[in-house]
């Protein structure tokens, strides 16, 4: 799942305090048995995901919160989590903050919003510096973490493709990429 040689790169961003749980969520995953599972999640599924990627691709995360509005200020929708990882043979080699992407031309975090135009920049940036997108989601934190924390009645696996498939058919994420079939 992890390259035996991970890089991390804007590990003192703002955006990295999203992204190193759950770095240690993937360790914790790995170093254990297949049994061992975490809210829906399991090495077995992770690695056939991984397996069935493109040999040299990147996974791509944006989420965005709405903080409330307050008296005489609109509401604003901040990001909480940018994230690339670079993927090659199945393995995760290095993983990066989209604040890393700034030095490229990717515009400023806090001026990134939710909007199609703005993915597909983040895309471009990607593609030109780590690879193109095998997959991109881009949704707010509440459909981010009913996807990363379901799990069955029991805590067991779920299903984490159908279930993110589900959440962009009903218009709460949207999936792009090389192997969306289908921009929702």
């Amino acid at each position: 799942m992890l390259a035996e040689e991970l890089v991390v790169l804007a590990a003192d961003s703002s955006l990295w305090h999203a992204v190193r749980p759950l770095l240690d969520v993937a360790l914790r995953l790995e170093q254990n048995d297949a049994g061992y599972s975490w809210h829906g999640w399991d090495k077995l599924q992770i690695e056939a995901f991984l397996a069935g990627l493109p040999s040299h691709c990147s996974l791509i995360a944006g989420i965005w919160e709405t903080l409330p509005v307050e008296s005489g200020t609109p509401e604003q929708e901040c990001l909480v989590l940018g994230v690339v990882c670079e993927v090659v043979k199945g393995q995760i080699c290095s993983i990066r903050t989209f604040e890393e992407l700034t030095a490229a031309g990717l515009k400023p975090v806090r001026q990134l919003e939710p909007s199609i135009d703005d993915a597909l920049e983040i895309m471009r940036v990607v593609r030109l510096q780590v690879a193109p997108a095998a997959w991109a989601l881009f949704t707010e934190r509440e459909t981010w973490n009913e996807w990363l924390f379901a799990s069955r009645g029991d805590g067991g696996v779920i299903d984490k493709g159908e279930l993110l498939a589900s959440l962009a058919r009903q218009g709460r994420c949207v999936l792009m990429g090389s192997q969306a079939g289908h921009h929702y």
